[in-house]
């Protein structure tokens, strides 16, 4: 019998994975490839599947957490087993953190090597368990297709976030007669979410119509588009205040930015989806006033346990909820209830207060303030419809949450790690293909995925990297200069690089500017060029803005 006709009678493990994927609705993976992987490499081409073959297995798994995030479909990944899958693996922290739906899948030492000193044996399951839903390592050809369903529906199911699955290398070689296979019903990975209750719903309605100075603090799964869609519904249904939050720097987030006096004024806040955590200090006084009142409603049972051990007989009423299921819920119960109230006022007023002194900050000579940067990146924006901003970044990365409207946004999210802005471009770009992706990140943060300009050119997809390029890791620069002193800022300085130029040393587009007017030329230039581009901005290391309205005299 011949090679192919041995094929239509019999599919490898890696044919199952590969056909099951399809099946499930995946259509584009993130990867680099390995030893481990490469039965799935082969198989994937009788897929209408698509690649994106990265240059570092970190780069991929931000790429599947953006589309991730940009779609709310799972964003699939997959590396090779031992440090491939080590190295991607330190990337779910940030996926974890931004409620991410996102399957890691990690090639994997053979099953019946194990034990035995396998090339790159790794307990590869116990590493990503931290960081994920649920990690495990599959055990029989026969249970792969379902382990792959059981692995997405997981992924959006409750509080969404990363699934890992490894993949032992001698299941995807291993061979099964075509008959004695089934591939997984496409329904078998769609989540099932908890429903509102109806009087969670009206309980929730009633305390929020007898508040005086209600706000809804909505967690990092709404904050994409669909969910600030529904934000912004409830909003106007209810005239109750509700704010996405989705930052490291919580209620300092520069881009929600005077919120921190508001919600010391709050006499209830509904945490929808948003958990009780170091973000709102904890829900401690002075940050939330001492009487201040609480409401839970969150798919994570553990969370609204939490919430309880926090805030005991102010925890006023909880319940297990789909965030958006319960938010459209809440809108049509509070539909009839909408008015103009002084109290959604004063909050809309410290949400959109920026420092007057803004308007007139210029850098020093050579070099631009990171307002200015950031109003080059707002003008081009509104120039051309439809883009996506990226802020990445310790210091810098805040001003353009602060200071660039969007309406499609990523950020580094909750889990404060930077790095991953370059791989989220060139994702984001993969869905918007039409209209422009900036990101604006520091010159630190480029350094973590530089390479990637090489995949950004190998699938042509024109993203633009503004670098805020001040020589330094300037958030760490900062900490050292409030908490010892400048005589003792040491070791956290960079060179001036030009980063521009790596860039085109990759086949991309590159600029340098030092002045406003050559920064907006360069935008220009660069979204002109068709080509990934880096323009190297050199700005004054300014602190991250830390908004607060002057008080009264």
């Amino acid at each position: 019998m011949s090679v192919e006709a041995n094929a239509m009678k019999s599919l490898r493990g890696a044919d199952i994975v590969a056909r099951s994927l399809e099946r499930l609705g995946v259509t584009r993976i993130f990867t680099l490839s390995g030893n481990h992987i490469m039965p799935i490499f082969d198989a994937l081409l009788e897929t209408g599947i698509e690649i994106v073959h990265v240059r570092q297995e970190a780069a991929a798994v931000h790429m599947a957490d953006a589309w991730g995030r940009l779609t709310g479909e799972v964003g699939v990944a997959m590396v090779t087993g031992g440090q491939g899958h080590s190295n991607a693996a330190a990337a779910l922290f940030t996926a974890q953190a931004a409620e991410s739906p996102l399957l890691l899948l990690s090639g994997h030492a053979p099953l019946r090597e194990l034990g035995r000193g396998a090339f790159q044996e790794m307990a590869q399951a116990d590493i990503a368990r931290p960081m994920t839903k649920a990690s495990w390592t599959s055990a029989s050809l026969d249970a792969l297709g379902d382990d792959l369903a059981l692995a997405m529906k997981l992924a959006r199911e409750g509080r969404p976030g990363p699934v890992h699955v490894s993949l032992p290398s001698d299941l995807l070689e291993e061979e099964a007669a075509i008959g004695d296979l089934r591939l997984p019903d496409p329904g078998a990975a769609r989540p099932a979410p908890a429903p509102a209750d109806p009087h969670l719903v009206d309980s929730v309605a009633l305390r929020l119509t007898q508040a005086e100075r209600p706000l809804i603090l909505c967690g990092p799964a709404m904050c994409g588009e669909r969910g600030r869609i529904a934000m912004e519904a409830l909003e106007q249904a209810s005239g109750v205040p509700v704010i996405g939050m989705e930052s490291p720097r919580g209620v300092n987030d520069p881009g929600l930015g005077a919120l921190g006096e508001v919600l010391g004024e709050a006499d209830l806040i509904l945490l929808l989806g948003k958990p009780l955590d170091f973000t709102l200090k904890f829900g401690a006084a002075p940050t939330v006033a001492a009487d201040c009142g609480f409401v839970a409603v969150d798919p994570d049972p553990s969370l609204l346990l939490r919430a309880a051990r926090e805030k005991g007989d102010r925890l006023l009423a909880s319940g297990v909820a789909d965030p958006f299921a319960f938010i459209a819920a809440l809108t049509e119960r509070l539909a009839a209830s909408n008015d103009a109230s002084r109290w959604r006022e004063t909050v809309a007023a410290a949400l959109s207060y920026a420092p007057p002194d803004w308007d007139d900050v210029r850098g020093s000579p050579g070099r631009l303030h990171p307002v200015e940067l950031c109003r080059e990146v707002s003008a081009f924006l509104s120039r051309h419809a439809g883009g996506t901003l990226i802020c990445d970044g310790g210091e810098i990365g805040q001003w353009p949450q602060a200071l660039v409207p969007a309406k499609r946004r990523l950020v580094n999210g909750v889990s404060g790690t930077i790095g991953a802005s370059i791989p989220f471009a060139i994702a984001a770009k993969t869905l918007s293909p039409d209209a422009p992706v900036v990101a604006v990140l520091g010159d630190g943060t480029f350094g973590f995925h530089m390479a990637e300009f090489d995949t950004a050119v190998r699938y042509g997809l024109p993203f633009i990297a503004v670098v805020g390029n001040d020589a330094r890791w300037n958030a760490e620069h900062q900490i050292q200069l409030r908490n010892y002193g400048p005589e003792r800022a040491r070791h956290c300085d960079l060179l001036p690089s030009r980063y521009d130029q790596v860039a085109v040393a990759l086949g991309g587009f590159g600029a340098l500017a030092t002045t406003p007017a050559e920064l907006s030329e360069a935008l220009e230039e660069a979204h002109r060029s068709g080509r990934p581009a880096c323009i190297n901005v050199m700005i004054d290391g300014a602190p991250a803005p830390a908004i607060r309205r002057p008080k009264a005299a």
